[in-house]
């Protein structure tokens, strides 16, 4: 069964010449760390958005864990997506023990009592590395490297099997990127997720993911690992994004 599955998808925004996403048949297996790479403007971050339904594609289906996805609404799929800015509430502390927070406000509309609460946060600030001296803090008292796991505890805490990540790492510093990588993948290997990576950076995708899938144009080029893609290409655009690094 497919974590993913995307099937004659179309995509395109009003007044413009060309679809942002137009994939014939896309699937990531259920478990599989899989980095998507393209220039900017490839329709990298539109497929992101049309999997978690903060778009609705023109044609095509969705599926996600075998289940059909068209019909239902954004906040209702079984995702995380990940922002590329992270998306934190600026106003909110990393976590209340009984107030809204970053990490508690997505159980409480969810109805979870304080125990529940309290015991799942808990269990997901360690498995992230979250010191609870930082509990109090809001998003613009943290490091780069603290907010990025603050927005990976987020994304946990719900439960998802299915991680949607935007570039997540890019604005950490060169010294802190490496060590987020080891523990973005050491995460996905745990929770025994799905994840899909977009990234610019070759070294992000060659560090954590088993495949790799080349997008341009809206079109998904050519998939394989690494060692795959380097060894056969199959394209000069290809080629040219892969010896980036």
């Amino acid at each position: 069964m497919s974590g993913i599955r995307l099937l004659r998808l179309k995509f395109q925004y009003p007044r413009t010449e060309s679809p942002a996403v137009d994939i014939a048949d896309f699937s990531v297996d259920a478990g599989e760390f899989v980095a998507v790479m393209g220039e900017s403007g490839s329709g990298k971050t539109t497929l992101l958005r049309l999997i978690a339904g903060l778009e609705r594609q023109d044609q095509g289906d969705i599926y996600i864990g075998g289940e059909y996805m068209n019909d239902v609404p954004v906040g209702r799929r079984p995702v995380q997506l990940i922002f590329q800015s992270l998306a934190l509430w600026p106003h909110l502390r990393v976590v209340e023990d009984r107030g809204y927070s970053n990490l508690t406000l997505p159980l409480k509309v969810r109805r979870w009592t304080d125990d529940q609460i309290r015991a799942r946060v808990g269990d997901v600030t360690r498995r992230v590395g979250l010191r609870e001296y930082l509990f109090p803090r809001k998003p613009d008292e943290l490091s780069g490297g603290e907010r990025q796991r603050v927005a990976l505890a987020r994304a946990m805490v719900t439960d998802a099997r299915t991680y949607l990540m935007d570039e997540p790492l890019s604005s950490l510093d060169p010294i802190s990127r490496p060590k987020m990588r080891t523990e973005i993948r050491r995460l996905h290997d745990e929770l025994g997720a799905t994840t899909l990576y977009v990234t610019h950076s070759v070294s992000d995708a060659r560090a954590m993911a088993d495949r790799i899938a080349i997008i341009r144009d809206g079109h998904i080029l050519r998939t394989g690992t690494y060692p795959e893609l380097i060894e056969a290409p199959g394209d000069e655009y290809v080629r040219l994004l892969l010896s980036s690094s």
